[in-house]
Protein backbone atom coordinates (compact mmCIF):
# COMPACT_ATOMS: atom_id res chain seq x y z
CA UNK A 1 0.00 0.00 0.00
CA UNK A 2 1.31 3.48 -0.67
CA UNK A 3 1.80 6.26 1.29
CA UNK A 4 -1.81 8.52 0.97
CA UNK A 5 -0.14 11.83 1.92
CA UNK A 6 2.18 11.19 -1.23
CA UNK A 7 -0.83 10.44 -3.35
CA UNK A 8 -2.71 13.43 -2.25
CA UNK A 9 0.63 15.43 -2.84
CA UNK A 10 1.66 14.13 -6.31
CA UNK A 11 -1.08 12.24 -7.64
CA UNK A 12 0.78 12.62 -11.10
CA UNK A 13 3.44 10.23 -10.35
CA UNK A 14 0.88 7.42 -9.18
CA UNK A 15 -1.25 8.33 -12.36
CA UNK A 16 2.38 7.74 -14.19
CA UNK A 17 3.02 4.21 -12.24
CA UNK A 18 -0.47 2.65 -13.14
CA UNK A 19 -0.23 3.83 -17.03
CA UNK A 20 3.17 1.96 -16.85
CA UNK A 21 1.79 -1.16 -15.62
CA UNK A 22 -0.64 -1.34 -18.23
CA UNK A 23 -3.38 -1.06 -14.84
CA UNK A 24 -6.52 1.22 -13.82
CA UNK A 25 -5.78 5.06 -13.84
CA UNK A 26 -8.70 6.26 -13.01
CA UNK A 27 -8.25 4.27 -9.58
CA UNK A 28 -5.88 7.18 -8.29
CA UNK A 29 -8.44 9.56 -8.55
CA UNK A 30 -11.13 7.40 -6.84
CA UNK A 31 -9.05 6.63 -3.99
CA UNK A 32 -8.34 11.15 -3.90
CA UNK A 33 -11.95 11.00 -3.80
CA UNK A 34 -13.28 8.89 -1.32
CA UNK A 35 -10.01 10.34 1.03
CA UNK A 36 -11.56 13.96 0.44
CA UNK A 37 -14.99 12.90 1.83
CA UNK A 38 -13.20 11.30 4.47
CA UNK A 39 -11.60 14.04 5.52
CA UNK A 40 -14.83 16.58 4.96
CA UNK A 41 -17.10 13.94 7.02
CA UNK A 42 -14.60 14.03 9.83
CA UNK A 43 -13.98 17.61 9.71
CA UNK A 44 -18.01 17.44 10.12
CA UNK A 45 -18.32 15.08 13.10
CA UNK A 46 -15.91 17.39 15.31
CA UNK A 47 -17.61 20.22 14.32
CA UNK A 48 -20.79 18.30 15.67
CA UNK A 49 -19.37 16.96 18.60
CA UNK A 50 -17.92 20.15 19.38
CA UNK A 51 -21.44 21.87 19.58
CA UNK A 52 -22.66 18.63 21.19
CA UNK A 53 -20.52 18.86 24.07
CA UNK A 54 -20.83 22.42 24.72
CA UNK A 55 -24.74 22.25 24.59
CA UNK A 56 -24.20 19.66 27.85
CA UNK A 57 -22.44 22.13 29.55
CA UNK A 58 -25.48 25.01 29.00
CA UNK A 59 -28.61 22.54 29.59
CA UNK A 60 -27.92 21.95 33.21
CA UNK A 61 -28.16 26.27 33.39
CA UNK A 62 -31.19 26.42 31.21
CA UNK A 63 -34.52 26.78 32.43
CA UNK A 64 -37.87 27.18 30.98
CA UNK A 65 -38.06 27.57 26.60
CA UNK A 66 -34.83 27.88 26.30
CA UNK A 67 -33.81 24.19 28.42
CA UNK A 68 -36.61 23.01 25.72
CA UNK A 69 -35.06 24.13 23.12
CA UNK A 70 -31.20 23.24 24.00
CA UNK A 71 -32.89 19.74 24.75
CA UNK A 72 -34.41 19.62 20.68
CA UNK A 73 -31.30 20.63 19.39
CA UNK A 74 -29.73 18.19 21.18
CA UNK A 75 -31.58 15.33 19.67
CA UNK A 76 -30.83 16.69 16.42
CA UNK A 77 -27.17 17.10 17.41
CA UNK A 78 -27.34 13.34 18.20
CA UNK A 79 -29.37 11.90 15.06
CA UNK A 80 -26.57 14.37 13.27
CA UNK A 81 -23.25 13.09 14.90
CA UNK A 82 -24.42 9.35 14.20
CA UNK A 83 -24.97 9.89 10.73
CA UNK A 84 -21.59 11.70 10.30
CA UNK A 85 -19.86 9.41 12.46
CA UNK A 86 -21.32 6.29 9.91
CA UNK A 87 -20.55 8.80 6.80
CA UNK A 88 -16.73 9.17 8.21
CA UNK A 89 -16.50 5.23 8.85
CA UNK A 90 -17.29 4.41 5.72
CA UNK A 91 -15.43 6.96 3.79
CA UNK A 92 -12.87 5.35 5.50
CA UNK A 93 -13.34 2.17 4.54
CA UNK A 94 -14.01 3.00 1.08
CA UNK A 95 -10.72 4.80 1.08
CA UNK A 96 -8.73 2.36 2.32
CA UNK A 97 -10.20 -0.42 0.34
CA UNK A 98 -9.38 1.48 -2.99
CA UNK A 99 -5.72 2.62 -1.91
CA UNK A 100 -5.58 -1.30 -1.11
CA UNK A 101 -6.02 -2.22 -5.06
CA UNK A 102 -3.34 0.27 -6.02
CA UNK A 103 0.28 -1.06 -6.64
CA UNK A 104 3.56 -0.10 -5.61
CA UNK A 105 4.61 3.00 -7.34
CA UNK A 106 7.64 1.87 -9.83
CA UNK A 107 10.93 3.48 -9.58
CA UNK A 108 11.85 6.20 -12.29
CA UNK A 109 14.59 3.49 -14.04
CA UNK A 110 11.45 0.27 -14.58
CA UNK A 111 12.02 0.34 -17.96
CA UNK A 112 7.98 0.76 -19.27
CA UNK A 113 6.35 -2.27 -21.27
CA UNK A 114 5.24 -6.06 -20.93
CA UNK A 115 7.19 -8.96 -20.47
CA UNK A 116 9.41 -8.80 -23.24
CA UNK A 117 9.96 -4.87 -22.52
CA UNK A 118 12.82 -5.58 -20.21
CA UNK A 119 16.78 -4.51 -20.31
CA UNK A 120 19.44 -6.68 -20.23
CA UNK A 121 22.31 -6.12 -17.68
CA UNK A 122 24.63 -8.37 -17.77
CA UNK A 123 25.57 -11.53 -19.11
CA UNK A 124 27.57 -13.98 -17.10
CA UNK A 125 29.54 -17.24 -18.61
CA UNK A 126 28.77 -18.26 -22.56
CA UNK A 127 26.87 -21.17 -23.53
CA UNK A 128 28.38 -24.32 -24.30
CA UNK A 129 28.30 -25.18 -27.78
CA UNK A 130 27.19 -28.64 -27.90
CA UNK A 131 27.42 -29.24 -31.62
CA UNK A 132 31.26 -28.28 -31.39
CA UNK A 133 30.94 -31.15 -29.50
CA UNK A 134 29.55 -33.44 -31.57
CA UNK A 135 26.32 -33.91 -29.64
CA UNK A 136 23.23 -33.13 -29.69
CA UNK A 137 21.79 -31.95 -26.21
CA UNK A 138 19.28 -33.81 -24.28
CA UNK A 139 16.51 -32.43 -22.22
CA UNK A 140 16.08 -32.18 -18.31
CA UNK A 141 13.11 -34.52 -18.51
CA UNK A 142 14.96 -37.24 -20.64
CA UNK A 143 18.15 -36.94 -18.45
CA UNK A 144 16.23 -36.99 -15.40
CA UNK A 145 14.51 -40.36 -16.89
CA UNK A 146 17.76 -41.96 -17.35
CA UNK A 147 19.44 -41.07 -14.04
CA UNK A 148 16.72 -42.49 -12.42
CA UNK A 149 15.87 -38.61 -10.99
CA UNK A 150 12.66 -37.72 -12.47
CA UNK A 151 9.34 -39.26 -12.57
CA UNK A 152 6.75 -37.77 -14.18
CA UNK A 153 4.27 -40.30 -15.11
CA UNK A 154 3.62 -41.54 -11.43
CA UNK A 155 3.46 -37.74 -10.49
CA UNK A 156 0.58 -37.05 -13.17
CA UNK A 157 -1.21 -40.66 -11.56
CA UNK A 158 -0.81 -39.66 -7.68
CA UNK A 159 -1.64 -35.95 -8.25
CA UNK A 160 -2.25 -35.28 -11.62
CA UNK A 161 -0.69 -33.16 -13.99
CA UNK A 162 2.41 -30.54 -13.24
CA UNK A 163 3.32 -32.70 -10.56
CA UNK A 164 6.26 -34.99 -9.91
CA UNK A 165 8.51 -37.17 -7.90
CA UNK A 166 12.33 -36.68 -7.54
CA UNK A 167 13.50 -40.04 -7.13
CA UNK A 168 17.46 -41.25 -5.82
CA UNK A 169 19.80 -38.78 -7.25
CA UNK A 170 17.15 -36.23 -8.34
CA UNK A 171 15.75 -36.40 -4.91
CA UNK A 172 19.62 -36.28 -3.59
CA UNK A 173 20.21 -33.18 -5.82
CA UNK A 174 17.20 -31.03 -4.01
CA UNK A 175 18.72 -31.94 -0.58
CA UNK A 176 22.22 -30.96 -2.00
CA UNK A 177 20.69 -27.79 -3.80
CA UNK A 178 18.99 -26.60 -0.58
CA UNK A 179 22.11 -27.22 1.55
CA UNK A 180 24.21 -25.65 -0.20
CA UNK A 181 22.08 -22.48 -0.56
CA UNK A 182 21.50 -22.41 2.91
CA UNK A 183 24.96 -22.69 3.47
CA UNK A 184 25.66 -19.80 1.57
CA UNK A 185 22.61 -17.33 2.54
CA UNK A 186 24.05 -18.38 6.12
CA UNK A 187 28.03 -17.20 5.59
CA UNK A 188 26.67 -13.93 4.07
CA UNK A 189 24.68 -13.44 7.34
CA UNK A 190 21.11 -14.64 6.64
CA UNK A 191 19.14 -15.91 9.65
CA UNK A 192 18.09 -19.56 8.69
CA UNK A 193 14.45 -20.18 8.84
CA UNK A 194 11.73 -23.10 8.31
CA UNK A 195 8.29 -21.14 7.89
CA UNK A 196 4.59 -22.44 7.64
CA UNK A 197 3.37 -23.16 4.32
CA UNK A 198 -0.04 -22.29 5.43
CA UNK A 199 -0.83 -18.53 6.43
CA UNK A 200 -3.74 -16.53 7.57
CA UNK A 201 -5.29 -13.90 4.82
CA UNK A 202 -3.41 -10.93 6.87
CA UNK A 203 -0.63 -12.29 5.37
CA UNK A 204 -1.45 -13.12 2.39
CA UNK A 205 -3.08 -9.45 1.56
CA UNK A 206 -0.79 -7.75 3.04
CA UNK A 207 1.96 -8.91 1.00
CA UNK A 208 -0.20 -8.21 -2.10
CA UNK A 209 -0.67 -11.55 -3.63
CA UNK A 210 -4.69 -11.07 -3.02
CA UNK A 211 -4.77 -9.13 -5.65
CA UNK A 212 -3.99 -9.83 -9.22
CA UNK A 213 -2.08 -12.99 -8.28
CA UNK A 214 -5.01 -14.00 -6.66
CA UNK A 215 -5.78 -16.36 -9.50
CA UNK A 216 -2.48 -18.19 -8.96
CA UNK A 217 -3.49 -18.53 -4.98
CA UNK A 218 -4.48 -22.11 -3.55
CA UNK A 219 -7.27 -21.63 -0.83
CA UNK A 220 -8.62 -23.63 2.00
CA UNK A 221 -11.88 -22.03 2.58
CA UNK A 222 -13.00 -24.17 5.70
CA UNK A 223 -10.08 -23.27 7.42
CA UNK A 224 -9.42 -19.51 6.51
CA UNK A 225 -5.82 -20.29 5.29
CA UNK A 226 -3.96 -19.83 2.16
CA UNK A 227 -1.30 -22.16 0.56
CA UNK A 228 2.23 -20.19 -0.28
CA UNK A 229 3.33 -19.58 -3.42
CA UNK A 230 6.61 -18.29 -1.59
CA UNK A 231 8.07 -17.93 2.11
CA UNK A 232 8.34 -14.32 1.00
CA UNK A 233 4.58 -14.25 2.80
CA UNK A 234 5.30 -16.19 5.75
CA UNK A 235 8.47 -14.13 6.12
CA UNK A 236 6.89 -11.04 5.75
CA UNK A 237 4.62 -11.56 7.96
CA UNK A 238 7.01 -12.80 10.37
CA UNK A 239 7.03 -9.12 11.92
CA UNK A 240 3.49 -8.08 11.04
CA UNK A 241 2.18 -5.79 13.86
CA UNK A 242 5.92 -4.87 15.47
CA UNK A 243 8.08 -2.05 15.97
CA UNK A 244 11.82 -2.81 15.46
CA UNK A 245 14.27 -0.97 16.56
CA UNK A 246 16.28 1.23 13.97
CA UNK A 247 20.06 -0.28 15.29
CA UNK A 248 18.87 -3.98 14.61
CA UNK A 249 18.39 -3.09 10.99
CA UNK A 250 19.13 -4.70 8.09
CA UNK A 251 16.87 -8.12 9.42
CA UNK A 252 17.68 -10.56 6.67
CA UNK A 253 16.31 -14.48 7.04
CA UNK A 254 16.78 -17.49 4.46
CA UNK A 255 13.73 -19.34 4.48
CA UNK A 256 13.36 -22.87 3.01
CA UNK A 257 9.85 -23.79 2.03
CA UNK A 258 7.17 -25.39 -0.48
CA UNK A 259 5.42 -23.64 -2.61
CA UNK A 260 2.33 -24.14 -4.29
CA UNK A 261 0.76 -22.33 -7.84
CA UNK A 262 -2.35 -22.58 -9.25
CA UNK A 263 -0.27 -21.52 -12.79
CA UNK A 264 -3.37 -20.18 -13.84
CA UNK A 265 -3.01 -18.94 -17.16
CA UNK A 266 -0.17 -21.19 -18.29
CA UNK A 267 -2.29 -23.61 -20.12
CA UNK A 268 -0.36 -24.84 -22.71
CA UNK A 269 3.32 -23.42 -21.30
CA UNK A 270 6.31 -25.73 -20.13
CA UNK A 271 4.29 -28.53 -19.91
CA UNK A 272 6.98 -30.97 -20.24
CA UNK A 273 8.92 -31.73 -17.29
CA UNK A 274 9.66 -29.83 -14.08
CA UNK A 275 10.11 -26.14 -15.27
CA UNK A 276 6.52 -24.88 -14.47
CA UNK A 277 5.12 -27.23 -12.01
CA UNK A 278 2.06 -26.90 -8.87
CA UNK A 279 4.21 -27.36 -6.00
CA UNK A 280 7.85 -27.11 -5.83
CA UNK A 281 10.39 -26.61 -2.97
CA UNK A 282 12.86 -23.30 -2.81
CA UNK A 283 15.37 -21.24 -0.68
CA UNK A 284 14.24 -17.56 -0.33
CA UNK A 285 15.89 -14.35 0.87
CA UNK A 286 13.96 -11.94 2.89
CA UNK A 287 15.24 -8.84 3.97
CA UNK A 288 13.80 -6.03 6.48
CA UNK A 289 15.91 -2.48 6.35
CA UNK A 290 15.83 1.12 6.65
CA UNK A 291 13.94 2.59 3.58
CA UNK A 292 16.54 5.22 2.64
CA UNK A 293 19.30 1.83 2.00
CA UNK A 294 16.40 -0.35 0.09
CA UNK A 295 18.00 0.48 -3.37
CA UNK A 296 21.42 -0.89 -1.97
CA UNK A 297 19.73 -3.62 -0.52
CA UNK A 298 17.88 -4.55 -3.67
CA UNK A 299 21.45 -4.76 -5.55
CA UNK A 300 22.92 -6.76 -2.67
CA UNK A 301 20.32 -9.40 -2.87
CA UNK A 302 20.97 -9.62 -6.85
CA UNK A 303 25.00 -9.84 -5.85
CA UNK A 304 24.05 -12.98 -3.66
CA UNK A 305 21.94 -14.57 -6.13
CA UNK A 306 24.69 -14.14 -9.10
CA UNK A 307 26.98 -15.70 -6.35
CA UNK A 308 25.00 -18.91 -6.81
CA UNK A 309 24.54 -19.29 -9.84
CA UNK A 310 28.08 -18.68 -10.81
CA UNK A 311 28.90 -21.08 -7.89
CA UNK A 312 26.56 -23.60 -9.90
CA UNK A 313 28.70 -22.44 -13.39
CA UNK A 314 25.69 -21.68 -14.99
CA UNK A 315 25.79 -18.85 -18.00
CA UNK A 316 23.21 -16.97 -17.22
CA UNK A 317 21.96 -13.04 -18.12
CA UNK A 318 20.53 -10.59 -15.48
CA UNK A 319 17.79 -8.41 -16.47
CA UNK A 320 15.56 -5.25 -15.58
CA UNK A 321 12.19 -6.50 -15.50
CA UNK A 322 9.69 -4.34 -17.01
CA UNK A 323 6.84 -2.32 -15.68
CA UNK A 324 3.94 -4.39 -17.29
CA UNK A 325 5.59 -7.73 -15.82
CA UNK A 326 6.47 -6.50 -12.04
CA UNK A 327 3.39 -7.29 -9.82
CA UNK A 328 1.75 -5.46 -7.50
CA UNK A 329 4.31 -4.98 -4.47
CA UNK A 330 7.77 -5.00 -6.36
CA UNK A 331 8.75 -0.90 -7.66
CA UNK A 332 11.76 -2.67 -9.18
CA UNK A 333 12.71 -6.24 -9.94
CA UNK A 334 16.00 -7.88 -11.32
CA UNK A 335 15.87 -11.58 -12.78
CA UNK A 336 18.25 -14.16 -13.67
CA UNK A 337 17.80 -16.12 -16.44
CA UNK A 338 19.88 -19.40 -17.17
CA UNK A 339 20.38 -20.45 -20.42
CA UNK A 340 18.48 -23.62 -21.39
CA UNK A 341 20.18 -25.14 -24.12
CA UNK A 342 17.44 -27.88 -25.61
CA UNK A 343 15.14 -24.32 -25.69
CA UNK A 344 17.72 -21.73 -27.28
CA UNK A 345 17.44 -19.26 -24.50
CA UNK A 346 17.50 -18.11 -21.18
CA UNK A 347 14.67 -18.74 -18.74
CA UNK A 348 13.91 -16.95 -14.95
CA UNK A 349 15.89 -18.90 -12.00
CA UNK A 350 16.09 -16.32 -9.53
CA UNK A 351 14.21 -13.06 -8.68
CA UNK A 352 14.52 -10.32 -6.89
CA UNK A 353 12.06 -7.52 -5.78
CA UNK A 354 12.52 -4.21 -3.90
CA UNK A 355 8.79 -3.38 -2.07
CA UNK A 356 10.04 -0.47 -0.71
CA UNK A 357 6.95 0.34 2.23
CA UNK A 358 4.11 -1.14 -0.11
CA UNK A 359 4.27 -4.53 2.23
CA UNK A 360 5.44 -2.63 5.53
CA UNK A 361 2.27 -0.21 5.42
CA UNK A 362 -0.49 -3.04 4.89
CA UNK A 363 1.57 -5.69 7.91
CA UNK A 364 1.86 -2.48 10.15
CA UNK A 365 5.71 -3.20 10.10
CA UNK A 366 7.41 -0.64 11.06
CA UNK A 367 11.26 0.96 12.63
CA UNK A 368 11.75 3.58 15.36
CA UNK A 369 14.84 5.68 15.12
CA UNK A 370 14.15 7.65 18.49
CA UNK A 371 11.14 9.16 18.46
CA UNK A 372 10.15 8.78 15.06
CA UNK A 373 8.44 5.40 13.92
CA UNK A 374 7.94 4.83 9.95
CA UNK A 375 7.39 1.87 7.85
CA UNK A 376 10.60 0.07 6.68
CA UNK A 377 10.85 -1.50 3.80
CA UNK A 378 10.68 -5.05 2.59
CA UNK A 379 12.81 -6.82 -0.25
CA UNK A 380 13.14 -10.35 -0.92
CA UNK A 381 14.68 -12.37 -3.64
CA UNK A 382 15.38 -16.28 -4.86
CA UNK A 383 18.50 -17.92 -4.03
CA UNK A 384 17.01 -21.42 -5.31
CA UNK A 385 13.93 -22.32 -6.94
CA UNK A 386 14.64 -26.24 -7.26
CA UNK A 387 13.07 -28.04 -10.16
CA UNK A 388 14.15 -25.16 -12.26
CA UNK A 389 18.02 -24.73 -11.29
CA UNK A 390 17.85 -28.96 -11.78
CA UNK A 391 16.30 -27.99 -15.28
CA UNK A 392 19.25 -25.87 -15.98
CA UNK A 393 22.10 -28.16 -13.84
CA UNK A 394 20.94 -30.92 -15.74
CA UNK A 395 21.10 -29.69 -19.43
CA UNK A 396 24.17 -27.16 -18.98
CA UNK A 397 26.13 -29.74 -17.52
CA UNK A 398 25.10 -33.24 -19.04
CA UNK A 399 28.08 -35.46 -21.15
CA UNK A 400 27.27 -37.34 -24.31
CA UNK A 401 27.00 -40.31 -22.14
CA UNK A 402 23.96 -39.36 -20.42
CA UNK A 403 25.82 -38.69 -17.06
CA UNK A 404 25.94 -35.29 -15.75
CA UNK A 405 28.92 -33.38 -14.43
CA UNK A 406 28.23 -31.81 -10.56
CA UNK A 407 29.70 -28.28 -9.86
CA UNK A 408 32.37 -28.42 -7.07
CA UNK A 409 29.51 -26.51 -4.78
CA UNK A 410 27.52 -29.68 -4.50
CA UNK A 411 29.89 -32.58 -4.63
CA UNK A 412 30.51 -32.26 -0.68
CA UNK A 413 26.32 -32.59 -0.44
CA UNK A 414 26.34 -35.58 -2.76
CA UNK A 415 28.80 -37.56 -1.47
CA UNK A 416 31.82 -36.17 -3.14
CA UNK A 417 30.07 -36.89 -6.79
CA UNK A 418 31.69 -35.57 -9.67
CA UNK A 419 28.99 -37.16 -12.18
CA UNK A 420 25.70 -38.65 -11.89
CA UNK A 421 25.67 -41.56 -13.74
CA UNK A 422 22.40 -43.01 -15.20
CA UNK A 423 20.59 -46.27 -14.55
CA UNK A 424 18.91 -46.53 -17.85
CA UNK A 425 20.22 -46.56 -21.60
Amino acid sequence: MIDLRLLREDPDRARASQRARGEDVDLVDAVLSADERRRSSSVRFDELRAEQKQLGKLIPKAEGEQKAELLRRTGELATAVKAADAEKDEAAAETQQLLRRLSNLVHPDVPVGGEEDFTVLETLGTPRDFGAEGFEPKDHLELGQRLGAIDVERGAKVSGSRFYFLTGVGALLELALVNAAIAQATEAGFTPMLTPALVKSQAMDGTGFLGQAAQDVYQLEKDELYLVGTSEVALAGYHMDEIIEANRLPLRYAAFSPCFRREAGSYGKDTRGIFRVHQFDKVEMFSYVDPEDSQAEHRRLLEWEKQWLSSLELPFQVIDVATGDLGASAARKYDCEAWIPTQGKYRELTSTSDCTQFQSRRLSVRMRDGKHVQPLATLNGTLCAVPRTIVALLENHQQEDGSVWVPPVLRPYLGGREALEPIAK
